[in-house]
């Protein structure tokens, strides 16, 4: 399956694994590049040394492509921008926030960029700022959300710019993918669905939650903060949510989350722990491995896109001259 973000990634597929918080750590990463996808670090607000780390296990395992996805709120992201170049990091995707101060190094380094958008204004931005490709996330997806679902961003994102635009935001499925590529992606991010990969370090009772999930079962904490976040319901998340609709500020809220998502991942508390995810965890129902996983998502989308006449289709409908997203 390939399109102009397999050649830009130099993957077998175009499918990105998301840069997650505690969960997309060497392991996962590793995984899902030896399977054919991009998989990818999330340095989040780690020491840029353990960062480093990460990066060359990465390496030690793998010879295909892979990335770092750099929170760009983070203190220390000047010093993971560097490490990402000293390191030859081929692909960089970023969130919370512009790039553009270290565009210029990481193009000069060759290294891929691609932000994470919101809204087709960011998208314009960071096309103009130089960005290789743009991810544009709907609010169906877990964590940190925007206000715009990825059925109606998508299409205006890829209306709007000329790079490759990936899609995110509620995808678990060769479904979800293919109706990506309908609305005019030519690849996809996923996180929840790869949180229970096997290779994934996330604890059982955080997988298992995500596994027994119904479409339901997620919510929004945050709104009052302007940073909001969506999870699996959970006692923390209703005292949450009780919390700012009496009013409570910032810091009261933020003392009630301290550590949550560590303790999710990690101690595997689904009571009193962030159970970041998106709302397609009512479509996530086994655990597999990277190689399963992704192996049945490409057929999935295959059987329903079916050969090469999707691709001529659709570039004749967006005014392009070739196929496979040319």
């Amino acid at each position: 399956m390939e399109t102009r973000v397999s050649r830009l990634l130099g993957t077998k597929y175009p499918v990105i694994q998301g840069g997650m918080a505690w969960v997309a750590e060497y392991h996962l990463a590793t995984a899902v590049s030896n399977a054919g996808g991009l998989g990818i670090i999330g340095a989040a607000s780690a020491p840029p040394e353990v960062v480093r780390e990460q990066i060359r296990e990465v390496k030690a395992r793998t010879d295909r492509p892979f990335g770092v996805n750099v929170m760009l709120l983070n203190p220390n992201a000047p010093e993971v921008a560097k490490i990402v170049i000293e390191e030859k990091v081929p692909v960089v995707t970023t969130g919370a926030g512009s790039p553009a101060k270290f565009m210029e190094a990481w193009k000069q380094a060759g290294v891929v960029v691609i932000p994470v958008v919101a809204s087709v204004a960011m998208a314009k931005m960071m096309e103009r700022a130089g960005a290789d490709a743009v991810i544009a996330e709907g609010m169906e997806s877990g964590g940190h959300i925007g206000a715009q679902t990825t059925m109606t961003l998508v299409p205006q994102v890829a209306d709007a710019v000329s790079v490759p635009v990936i899609a995110a935001g509620g995808i678990a499925d060769g479904r979800g993918i293919a109706a990506s590529f309908m609305l005019g992606a030519e690849g996809v991010q996923m996180g929840t669905r790869f949180v229970v990969a096997k290779e994934s370090i996330v604890h059982e009772n955080y997988k298992e939650r995500i596994v027994k999930a119904r479409d339901i079962d997620s919510e929004v904490t945050g709104m009052s903060t302007g940073h909001p976040i969506r999870v699996l319901r959970n006692a923390m998340s209703r005292e949450y949510l009780k919390l700012e609709k009496e009013g409570a500020g910032f810091e009261e809220l933020e003392q009630l989350t301290l550590g949550s998502l560590r303790k999710a991942v990690m101690d595997g508390d689904v009571v009193h722990g962030s159970l970041m995810a998106g709302q397609c965890a009512g479509l996530v129902k086994k655990e597999q491995t990277c190689q399963e996983m992704i192996e049945e998502l490409m057929a999935q989308t295959a059987g329903l896109l079916g050969d090469g006449d999707f691709w001529e289709k659709k570039s004749v409908f967006l005014g392009r001259t070739s196929d496979k997203g040319e």
